[in-house]
């Protein structure tokens, strides 16, 4: 095992991440409405940390002194340095805002709260409320409530605190759930004057808290947000008379259920209201209590309206159309003549969903074939399998239903699948699957040709607008032959295979990397050039990390972009000399992954749905794919290099996880994603010219 000493802690590694993220809402070159967002994205992240990572160290407190060994230190000690951590988030986090508000101020869009009404706001507010929000609003007593209701992950309530001035000692308690899921979270108010008005809904309410309990003897309300954030890790139980889909759709309901592992309320609340509180929920310091603003779940923040126009967004980067596909009567045909690649979001996603139906509908299709493991709520994808299943094709589709938070999406559609007719297959015994692949059986000449795409992100329209992923289609039978193999082990998992050309987990990709790792060391020793570049979200598992350094110290280059969580700790002389990690946050999520190994010069290049994680290579089904064809493989390394580069939107990664931006004096400045879209650009217009 690798020295602790030897490895950045996982969770402070995924908190620094999160930490880059915050970076960007904090930074005053990002346009107003995009920084706004960002702190959205920063809250969502930081509610999924604690559902599921401090969840997990809760759950080890029991066995504390037993994993200290595993994970280098006793969990409490790492709770305790998380809970310090997040709370100077939270102070950054605050500021941030204020300062955002201010500017927003400067460009006549103001943020108010119930106190900053004109009267004729309270008059439009008082009626909007009336007439749509107030039916929506259920308070809770709770002073005389045997039991205290239970709390709903994600969900936001009001605690309120109702009492009568001339009348001491006479006091009442409620809950009031803030109903984001009914309303817009943020209410925008007639113009006035030339300024724009916005209020939150939970700011509506406090100002109509006196209608809401009118029938009540009080005349003075204080509403405080408070907010539970559960342990999301699904509990499923062994038990082989319950179907797998049944066991998962038990689990997501029981979700809500879980464990508390953060309680978050407003720093201001009433002393004698916070202790009741923890009192009847049983709460302790163990469930991360948090004073917290006034304001809560800013994930909807990524939803803020934009009333000043394109000043306050980026300039858009619309998909970059491709001549030979736009003007294709038929996807498979162009699959059959030569290798592409898609890069979203620089190219659209609908030549995929374009391909699904020609196939549909193709007389000569005969199967179809798909693992999925995230959907749109409204997936066009699954329409056109539907499609192709009512035409008769054999559709079979592995669905993971343990994708997390994504459950209740795949439970929805995989039986709607079923019911159309579709083969839907509920993963593997014991393994996620996690490879993102789709196969398209045809008939030509009498002989089965085999079309297929290997993806490094999901088969989801809605994330291929955010997330840069590749997605490679090819009809080369070294790919397409053991594609189809997976699917039969999918199928029918008795039937296992060997590969020569894919990377497969839990099968030969472990084993696979390393002798990749071991070639560029013996190369570097018969003083050939040998290097590694790979871009990936997450590099965590130590054996690959130990291996990394036996390269590094042999002599071998290696540059890595590794948009989250890194454990492997760069630039130390005797470790890690010669391995440098740089990480990109930018506009679109970093998802693709790429690896690429010198081999003296004629680079073996693999696009892979798999990080460097244990789970993902020992656990999950993964699948890399090799890239043959040369005008993709310079592309690919074009796509590392520009991360390489990016001296604007890049940090350096490095043991004090400080978050530095790489800032190069004297170049010119570089971001990668912009450059990226220009390339396209370029290229597509260079193409239509030839």
């Amino acid at each position: 095992m690798v020295k602790q000493k030897e490895l950045i802690n996982r969770e402070e590694s995924w908190l620094s991440f999160n930490e880059r993220v915050l970076q960007e809402a904090a930074d005053t070159a990002v346009p107003l409405i995009e920084r706004i967002k960002f702190l959205g994205i920063f809250s969502n992240n930081l509610d999924e940390f604690f559902r599921v990572r401090v969840a997990t160290l809760r759950r080890l407190l029991d066995y504390e002194k037993g994993v200290k060994k595993y994970i280098g230190e006793k969990p409490r000690k790492m709770l305790e340095r998380i809970q310090s951590i997040v709370i100077g988030f939270q102070k950054t986090f605050d500021s941030t805002y204020d300062t955002i508000k201010e500017a927003l101020a400067k460009e006549n869009i103001f943020i108010v709260n119930e106190k900053e009404l004109s009267p004729n706001q309270a008059l439009y507010v008082h009626r909007l409320f009336k007439e749509s929000i107030a039916s929506s609003i259920a308070p809770v007593m709770l002073i005389n409530l045997e039991r205290f209701p239970e709390l709903t992950d994600k969900s936001i309530y009001f605690a309120v605190r109702l009492t009568k001035k001339l009348i001491p000692g006479i006091q009442d308690y409620a809950l009031i759930e803030i109903p984001t899921s009914d309303f817009s979270r943020f209410i925008v108010l007639p113009e006035y004057d030339g300024k724009k008005y916005i209020i939150l809904l939970d700011d509506v309410i406090r100002f109509c808290l006196r209608d809401i309990f009118s029938i009540l003897p009080y005349d003075t309300f204080e509403a405080y947000t408070i907010k539970i954030t559960r342990d999301a890790e699904l509990d499923v139980d062994n038990d082989i008379s319950e179907s797998l889909l049944e066991k998962i759709s038990k689990g997501v309901h029981m979700r809500s259920k879980g464990q508390p592992v953060r309680f978050v309320y407003d720093a201001q609340i009433a002393p004698d209201l916070l202790s009741f509180i923890i009192a009847e929920m049983s709460l302790d310091v163990e469930d991360n209590l948090l004073a917290g603003g006034r304001y809560h779940n800013f994930k909807d923040f990524v939803k803020f309206p934009n009333l000043g126009g394109n000043a306050l967004i980026n300039e858009p980067l619309p998909p970059v159309p491709i001549a030979d596909l736009e003007n294709a009567t038929s996807i498979l045909s162009v699959i059959a003549h030569r290798d592409f690649m898609l890069h979203y979001p620089y190219h659209n996603f609908s030549y995929y969903i374009q391909m699904l139906r020609e196939a549909a509908i193709d007389p000569r299709v005969k199967a179809i074939k798909i693992t999925l493991y995230r959907v749109a709520t409204e997936s066009r994808v699954v329409r056109a399998l539907i499609n192709a299943a009512q035409n008769g094709k054999e559709v079979t589709v592995v669905i993971e239903l343990r994708a997390r938070f994504d459950e209740k999406a795949n439970i929805y559609w995989s039986r709607q699948m079923e019911e159309a007719g579709i083969k839907v297959i509920f993963g593997v015994p014991g393994l996620k699957v996690h490879s993102k692949m789709t196969l398209i059986v045809r008939e030509e000449g009498g002989k089965e040709q085999k079309y297929c795409t290997v993806s490094t992100g999901n088969f989801h329209e809605g994330n291929a607008n955010l997330y840069t992923d590749i997605n490679l289609f090819t009809a080369d039978r070294r790919i397409t032959n053991e594609i189809d193999k997976v699917f039969t082990f999918l199928e029918y998992n008795y039937k296992t295979f060997s590969y020569k050309h894919l990377l497969v987990s839990p099968v030969n990709m472990r084993r696979k990397l390393y002798s990749l790792i071991d070639g560029e060391i013996a190369n570097v020793k018969k003083k050939l050039p040998a290097y590694i570049l790979c871009k990936i979200n997450n590099l965590v598992d130590e054996e690959v990390i130990r291996k990394l350094y036996q390269a590094s110290n042999a002599g071998v280059k290696i540059k890595l972009v590794v948009r989250g969580i890194c454990s492997l700790v760069p630039g130390i002389p005797g470790q890690s000399a010669n391995i440098e990690v740089v990480s990109v946050v930018d506009r679109f999520l970093e998802h693709s992954r790429i690896f690429i190994f010198g081999n003296n010069g004629n680079e073996l290049c693999f696009i892979s749905s798999a990080d460097w994680m244990t789970r993902n290579l020992d656990y999950r089904v993964e699948v890399a794919t090799p890239i043959y064809d040369a005008d993709l493989k310079k592309e690919l390394r074009l796509v590392i290099d520009a991360a390489l580069r990016d001296n604007v939107k890049a940090r350096i990664v490095n043991h004090k996880q400080n978050n530095v931006f790489k800032k190069e004096g004297g170049k010119p400045p570089y971001r990668s994603q912009v450059e990226l879209h220009k390339y396209y650009v370029e290229r597509e217009l260079k193409a239509l010219k030839s």
